[in-house]
């Protein structure tokens, strides 16, 4: 929509120039192509490594698999995001870059910190939830035939 938008004329007597609107929406929408790209790649390491980390600690340390993937995950989404909507468009210099890079990401780092003990116990109502629940459980013949 705005790759349309942005192919669209100002209206004359409007206050609005042509090179304003595609200033103001053209970064718009390498902000939504880097936002895109970067919960993308982000995604994929944090799911990797979180099973990685799972299938060789088994159930014990989801403090180490939860905040330790996003810790990871977390860094490469602050610096793609920003590389690509405004470092790589010429809109922030590498300086910029860096700092907002690591401000982003030691605010992610700080909010995955601060939640884990939610994760704990969040884990623990489901497990307890889950062990309670006598509807979960099925007849042994209904289970043979499963």
């Amino acid at each position: 929509m705005l790759w349309l938008a942005l192919s669209i004329p100002a209206v004359k007597g409007m206050g609005v120039q042509d090179t304003q609107f595609d200033a103001v929406f053209g970064q718009g929408m390498w902000i939504i192509v880097g936002s895109i790209t970067a919960f993308l790649v982000s995604q994929l390491i944090d799911v990797t490594l979180f099973h990685w980390v799972k299938r060789k600690t088994g159930n014990k340390y989801i403090w180490l698999r939860s905040t330790g993937s996003t810790v990871i995950s977390q860094f490469f989404d602050s610096f793609i995001v920003l590389g690509i909507a405004f470092w790589a468009t010429g809109q922030m210099d590498t300086k910029t870059y860096i700092a907002s890079g690591f401000t982003g990401y030691f605010v992610k780092l700080i909010i995955a910190i601060v939640l884990t003990p939610l994760i704990y116990l969040g884990h623990f109502l489901i497990d307890k939830y889950i062990h309670n629940d006598k509807s979960n459980t099925l007849p042994h013949e209904q289970q043979d035939t499963l």
